[in-house]
């Protein structure tokens, strides 16, 4: 049956398609929203309106399970955050294009400020990505850290690894954290299966390094401090790269022995670096030693300079830009490191003359 409705006036008409057409010009981005696994809702940012502080990326090609492959998952925890998303994108590109089961990888991206274009790039430019973002409370770590000697160090995003085991669901029971300065050029499974021996965290350690340097002389001049590893050979290992039982940390209450440590460098200067220390102090000489392939770490030189590194000798997992320089910004600035090289063929940013041909 048909309606009939009085004609508007010309005038009137005219002035409603008008206000129309600048309503549609200045909110383009108005239309249905998502649901993540973490409740939050996300509009899908068209990329004219795009943030200028979020880089635009292709879209990577779906990557298909291999015919050995069970339905078991690996699981991933990296941080989220725009500074850090391009070499995010890399990582997760660089996991996907080695791994056997690639259908198999859940991602969980922590992050502590809330970004819509961030998430709706994931989503864009991994259609197939499986992957869960969950909020960090960055008032966690409010009044808990402490200057050092990186401001990047001082992010409280940069302590999220901390509170892994409360903020992931409990259902996990292991997880891989892995920093966002990294590309991954093996199959993860292989370290996923890595034993770890009943201990509650296994990571490549380097006993060959000056494992007093990481804390100052009033630490070590203090006889109860300095016999915090009595009994022990503790070893450096960097929290980049870590195979993490979830459930022994939740019940060995691992986060709160670690705050304490870190409710001491507020009283006294005991430490130098930001997240790392209170994990030495922890579990430093209690994990799993993990081979060092899986973590071929400080390639973006030290923390104050930068400077270019080679590559240690030995075969190759896991290449690590750990340290002040990036690769993604060197290669910007027309002065990469010869091991940036190895970086820029995971590089999905739109405007990238490094990254991979479309």
């Amino acid at each position: 049956m048909a309606f009939w409705s009085p004609a508007l006036p010309q005038p009137l008409s005219l002035l409603i398609g008008l206000l129309s057409l600048l309503f549609l010009l200045l909110f383009p981005d108005l239309h249905s929203t998502t649901t993540t696994a973490a409740g939050i809702r996300l509009g899908v940012i068209r990329k004219p309106s795009h943030s200028p502080h979020v880089p635009i990326f292709r879209e990577a090609p779906a990557f298909r399970n291999g015919d050995t492959c069970s339905s078991d998952k690996i699981h991933i925890a990296m941080t989220l955050d725009s500074n850090y998303l391009r070499g995010t994108m890399a990582a997760v590109l660089s996991i996907l294009q080695h791994s056997t089961c690639p259908e198999n990888v859940e991602f969980h991206f922590l992050w502590s400020r809330y970004e819509p274009d961030v998430f709706s790039s994931i989503k864009s430019t991994f259609p197939y990505l499986n992957f869960k973002v969950y909020r960090f409370d960055s008032n966690r770590v409010r009044g808990k850290i402490s200057k050092s000697i990186r401001q990047a160090l001082d992010q409280p995003l940069n302590y999220a690894r901390i509170y892994l085991a409360d903020i992931i669901p409990a259902e996990v029971k292991r997880v891989i954290y892995l920093d966002s300065d990294l590309v991954v050029v093996d199959d993860v499974g292989k370290l996923w299966e890595v034993d770890l021996e009943n201990k509650v965290l296994a990571a490549p350690e380097y006993c060959h390094a000056n494992f007093t340097k990481y804390f100052t002389e009033l630490f070590w001049s203090e006889p109860l401090m300095a016999s915090t590893f009595e009994g022990k050979k503790p070893c450096y290992f960097n929290t980049g790269v870590m195979v993490v039982d979830v459930d022994k940390w939740r019940q060995g209450g691992y986060t709160l022995k670690m705050e304490e440590w870190m409710a001491v460098q507020k009283q006294k200067r005991i430490y130098h670096l930001g997240s790392l220390p209170p994990f030495l102090l922890v579990m430093g000489g209690d994990i799993t030693g993990v081979d060092h392939r899986w973590n071929q770490h400080g390639l973006g030189g030290d923390n104050l300079e930068g400077k270019c590194r080679s590559l240690h000798p030995g075969p190759i997992s896991l290449l690590h830009w750990s340290g002040k320089g990036k690769p993604w910004l060197r290669l910007d600035s027309r002065k990469p490191c010869t091991v940036d090289n190895l970086w820029a063929p995971y590089d999905l940013y739109r405007s990238s003359t490094h990254s991979l041909e479309e």
